[in-house]
């Protein structure tokens, strides 16, 4: 088994994740096999119930694990599916202790920290590697070093690597900041050289540097992080500001990154030098794209477009296929209640409206729905983005005033959106969510199938209300047809109204499956008629 370990100093959000996503990249490119783990050391056993306006979206998997939006630029870049398995939490890890000294395999010893926390998370990163049979593991460290909640596992990952063998199985990188002060304009390094100072004081001595600054490093620079923090010259790695998160893996391999690992770890890699044209025509039609348009996100959680990441990426992805680039208007949806739409969104050439969970803003959202089905403004909808266009539809086309979900109105007298029986007796045994991939039937000759050019589609799904089967023949005279379901029909997981230029949404979560390479084709459908819209006007 060999391991790369990112860690991180100084403070969070250098971007240990897209330097992580970025390395797998480069060795993938090399021919190996790379696989990935997120440790996040909250005593959450899984993202699931977490803020989306402190930690972002919550990433589902194809096993419906709820993760970190970290393994979301891992699928993305490496363009892997990974399991619940690929996300540690020190929840899952205590639980998983506590469990077993409840039932007694400890035999009767005193449980501590080290071994017996230490060991669940060894055990849990060698079974990925070993599941995963792949060339190379790396391993991302939430958190900074110096965090009391991550010391048990910067332990963890010491042992290992002495255990697999530390100079050619393991690689250390740490990625720390390398501010400018703006009254001397001159990169310090005292930031780097106590954050290396603190992780050699754990008993890890770091292989790499990554320098997060605005701009490349100094040579002067470079050449006093590598005598103060005892690495070669050569491993110490400028992190510049990046035009986008696709560049990185350019902006490493340009200063010899894989080269790097792959001569320390002694690898066999398929290729000795990297191909990247295609990686870089993408990179160029992301930045520098012919066409720009114009798209609404009209959410809840608009003050952190973390919230949203895989619906942005998604729709960049789109973008880089028609060589058109994506402004985002992030709108929050209550402003929408009280506000003129067409005021508060500006010229958008089309509306997005995702998922959430909460009474709040959902009326906002219906008012979206309405402005762009009136307008003939491009729309798609994604989980609750579905079900306020269901609930709009119902309440201006088939009139039914009082149409709501029973999520928001337990009492309202034409529930359109409603709590399935079969999802009442799941949440009696304790499950909550529909979560995970299923498969999709597709209508054959509709605007889905075109854009999926299928029949079947396995998507990924996160939510408890769907459309109530009872009114589902009455939203289809009313032009509402539903062209995706699933489980014989019971299950409505796709919508697109006639007469509309694009009017579509689904009950799944597509954005979740979107790569660079093969974009969601929701997203991909919006973009598009979004720039049909702003060339016709």
């Amino acid at each position: 088994m060999k391991f790369i370990f990112v860690t991180g100093g100084v403070l969070s959000g250098l971007g240990k994740g897209i330097t992580a996503s970025s390395i797998g990249k480069l060795l993938q490119c090399r021919g190996l096999k790379v696989s990935a783990i997120k440790i996040d050391p909250y005593l959450n056993i899984d993202a699931g119930t977490m803020n989306p306006f402190e930690h972002g979206e919550v990433y589902v998997l194809d096993d419906g694990g709820e993760v970190d939006l970290d393994l979301g630029n891992y699928e993305r870049f490496l363009d892997i599916s990974m399991t619940s398995g690929n996300n540690i939490t020190t929840g899952k890890v205590y639980q998983t202790v506590i469990d077993k000294e409840r039932r007694g395999d400890y035999l009767g010893k005193t449980v501590q920290i080290i071994p017996h926390v230490t060991n669940e998370i060894k055990e849990r990163i060698t079974k990925v590697a070993r599941d995963s049979n792949s060339d190379v593991t790396i391993v991302e460290l939430g958190g900074t070093v110096g965090d009391i909640e991550s010391m048990p596992f910067l332990e963890a990952v010491r042992q290992l690597s002495v255990e697999v063998g530390r100079d050619e199985n393991c690689t250390f990188v740490h990625t720390t900041l390398v501010p400018i002060l703006g009254s001397v304009g001159e990169q310090k390094t005292k930031p780097t050289q106590h954050s290396v100072k603190e992780l050699m004081a754990l008993g890890i001595k770091p292989d790499v540097i990554v320098g997060r600054a605005s701009d490349y490093l100094d040579e002067g620079i470079k050449a006093k992080i590598s005598m103060f923090c005892d690495v070669s010259k050569d491993a110490v790695v400028s992190a510049p500001d990046a035009r986008s998160i696709y560049e990185v893996p350019i902006i490493l391999e340009r200063q010899g990154v894989s080269d790097l690992i792959v001569r320390k770890m002694r690898l066999k890699p398929l290729t000795k030098q990297i191909d990247l044209r295609t990686w870089e025509g993408f990179l160029k039609r992301i930045i520098e794209p012919r066409e720009h348009v114009n798209i609404a996100i009209v959410g809840k959680y608009t003050d952190l477009a973390d919230s949203y990441l895989s619906h942005l990426e998604a729709l960049n992805h789109a973008g880089a296929m028609e060589d058109c680039g994506v402004c985002f208007v992030f709108v929050d949806s209550d402003r929408l209640i009280n506000e003129d739409p067409a005021k508060v969104m500006g010229d958008v050439h089309g509306i997005l409206v995702p998922g959430g969970f909460g009474i709040r803003g959902v009326e906002g959202k219906i008012a979206a729905a309405r402005y762009a089905r009136e307008n003939k403004l491009p729309y798609a909808g994604v989980c609750l983005g579905f079900q306020v266009a269901t609930i709009e539809i119902a309440r201006d086309l088939m009139g039914l005033q009082d149409a709501n979900s029973t999520e928001f109105d337990a009492s309202t007298s034409s529930p359109v959106i409603d709590i399935m029986p079969e999802q009442k007796g799941l949440e009696a045994k304790g499950a909550t969510m529909r979560l995970g991939a299923e498969m999709v039937n597709i209508k054959e000759g509709s605007k889905a199938h075109s854009l999926y050019g299928a029949t079947e589609v396995w998507e990924r799904h996160r939510h408890r209300y769907e459309v109530n089967p009872d009114y589902i023949e009455s939203f289809e005279k009313a032009g509402w047809i539903f062209t995706g379901r699933c489980e014989e029909g019971h299950r409505m997981e796709m919508g697109e109204l006639q007469g509309h230029p694009f009017f579509m949404a689904t009950q799944f979560h597509p954005e979740f499956k979107s790569r660079p390479e093969r974009p969601s084709p929701l997203h991909s459908g919006l973009l598009r008629a979004a720039l049909d819209r702003k060339k016709s006007f």
